[in-house]
């Protein structure tokens, strides 16, 4: 780390992510990769110089605020989501989790809105924010065939949580007057997640049928 210990400000895992506007999973994996300085106390837990944390991010350039047309498309999303659950109340990937099973499942949710948000805020690149995706992806997976549901449903609100985002997505232009090209980028990194996504999924049904 760095020489001068005493006078270097030391950031827990969950601030030194929240200012570089990662999550805290994707800076512990570059910490274990050895892609950024870690300093771990006696106690095993995790800590970041500032200095250290300012300087990787702006070398990497991954800080960047969200544009007003990525800021407008998630809030719009989050709006049609809650109302689109309302009328899959009935669905069986809706009715089959208890309340503790929903509760996560709704901060699994939220955490994926902010991979989502980080994603396409992002020029190029994001494989580490791609990798967490497909963590979800295979949580959520696990989850599922525990509780008994089949694949099909597990994709049904897969699907049902894309067409929510897309749905909102397309219906930006008209309102903000936007280039067309902004938009399709938006939908083309919305895509590139949500595929990763679906296909963690599969990948862990498939897994455990072949077991």
């Amino acid at each position: 780390m760095t020489d001068n210990r005493d006078s270097e400000t030391w950031l827990t895992i969950t601030q030194a992510a929240s200012r570089l506007g990662i999550h805290p999973t994707t800076l512990r994996r570059w910490a274990d990769e050895n892609d950024i300085a870690v300093m771990v106390t006696p106690g095993g837990h995790r800590r970041f110089a500032l200095s250290v944390i300012s300087r990787f991010a702006e070398e990497r350039q991954i800080v960047r605020k969200p544009t007003d047309l990525e800021q407008t498309w998630v809030e719009r999303a989050l709006i049609t989501t809650r109302m689109g659950l309302d009328n899959q109340r009935d669905q069986e990937w809706v009715n089959t989790f208890d309340e503790s099973d929903r509760e996560r499942k709704r901060i699994l949710g939220r955490r994926l809105f902010g991979l989502i948000l980080q994603y396409v805020s992002m020029g190029e690149g994001g494989e580490d924010i791609l990798n967490e995706a497909r963590e979800i992806g295979e949580e959520e997976a696990s989850n599922a065939i525990k509780s008994g549901l089949p694949l099909t449903e597990s994709l049904r609100a897969v699907l049902f949580f894309r067409d929510a985002l897309v749905e909102s997505a397309l219906d930006l232009p008209g309102e903000l007057n936007i280039p067309p090209e902004a938009n399709a980028r938006l939908v083309h990194r919305l895509s590139d997640l949500l595929n990763v996504v679906e296909l963690s999924i599969a990948a862990v049904y498939s897994e455990a049928e072949a077991g």
